[in-house]
């Protein structure tokens, strides 16, 4: 614990006190929900200014962020997005980092254990993210695709507007199954892992935070400190895969 405060301290502490602003406005993905909650508290407990965070769609952040809604900070559940408010000038690009990565799974209530192929797991209604804009819903589509089973199991699909709508479906039983991602499926509690997606059926899942355009000078010591050692012991206590450096 020592070490954690020990780090967000120094972060902060790069910044005088003139540059922190009374409050950061983080836009961040569905799928960081309880990660990024806990990294706001750390960071506020060492000394930052108070993190106020949106959660929806990548997508959806997005283009509320083209239509001028005030962040400070995005965090997308794909490069697509990011790229897409890049190419509109509307970050800094060079805060643009990589702060997490993920798998994609299919989450169950109950059945059987880990399965050889999700065709059966399928079979009946399951939900996911709406592939025409939602990061995760692009995953499983492509995935699918990949294994040649989308146009089996395509009708049986229930779109969600975000992935922790998909979830959600799947823990209350309305679904038989979920394709979330790895974090999700830990997170929920109730669900358990029955398959995991191999990694060269979609493309990777990674997570880039940068500073938007006009946000706060101060964004960047709070995504330093996502990049921390302590940034990093959050994501991985939430199911999240570790990056390269």
């Amino acid at each position: 614990m020592f070490k954690r405060t020990f780090v967000s301290l120094a972060l902060i502490a790069s910044l005088s006190t003139a540059a922190l602003a009374e409050k950061l406005t983080v836009f961040a993905a569905a799928s960081m929900k309880d990660a990024i909650e806990r990294a706001a508290g750390e960071y506020q407990a060492a000394g930052g200014e108070k993190i106020v965070v949106s959660f929806a769609s990548s997508s959806v952040l997005a283009r509320q962020i083209e239509a001028g809604a005030p962040a400070d900070v995005f965090i997308s559940a794909n490069t697509d997005w990011m790229a897409y408010l890049v190419e509109r000038d509307l970050v800094r690009h060079d805060s643009e980092t990589i702060i997490a990565a993920n798998n994609l799974v299919i989450a169950v209530a109950e059945g059987p254990g880990q399965v050889e192929s999700p065709g059966t797991l399928l079979d009946n209604r399951f939900a996911m993210g709406d592939p025409s804009h939602v990061p995760a819903g692009k995953y499983a589509r492509t995935a699918l695709e990949h294994l040649g089973l989308w146009n089996d199991v395509e009708k049986n699909a229930v779109f969600g507007e975000n992935v922790r709508v998909a979830l959600e479906l799947a823990s209350r039983g309305e679904v038989k199954a979920a394709i979330v991602y790895g974090s999700d499926q830990k997170a929920a509690g109730d669900l358990m892992r029955a398959y995991v997606f191999p990694k060269e059926s979609h493309a990777p899942i990674l997570y880039p935070a940068a500073a938007t355009k006009n946000g706060a000078e101060s964004a960047e010591a709070f995504l330093a400190f996502l990049k921390s050692d302590a940034g990093r012991a959050i994501f991985s206590e939430f199911g999240f895969s570790e990056i390269a450096d």
